[in-house]
């Protein structure tokens, strides 16, 4: 079994934001092309991702019926991106 490590990957993010300013991410690009629907935004709050740093706005998105998070870092968009201990992705 190989060890699991993270990376910080930006991402293109299609997002609405309303009259009081609230930003609700839509989907995600890949950096493949492919795109993925956010089904919903199930949580939101200010926070530093404990896995590849930078503080930023944490949003809990489900995509496909499972949880991902999604870091709002003002201008950017980033995941967490799981990765081979030897740098390649899982």
């Amino acid at each position: 079994m190989r060890a699991m490590a993270f990376k910080k990957t930006y991402v293109e993010v299609t997002a609405r934001i309303d009259e009081d300013g609230r930003i609700t991410p839509l989907s995600v690009r890949w950096r493949d092309g492919r795109v993925f629907e956010i089904d919903r935004v199930v949580d939101v709050v200010r926070r530093t991702s404990q896995h590849v740093g930078g503080t930023g706005v944490r949003y809990v998105v489900s995509i496909q019926g499972r949880e991902k998070k999604l870091f709002f870092e003002d201008p950017r968009w980033f995941v967490e991106e799981v990765v081979a201990s030897d740098g390649s992705p899982d």
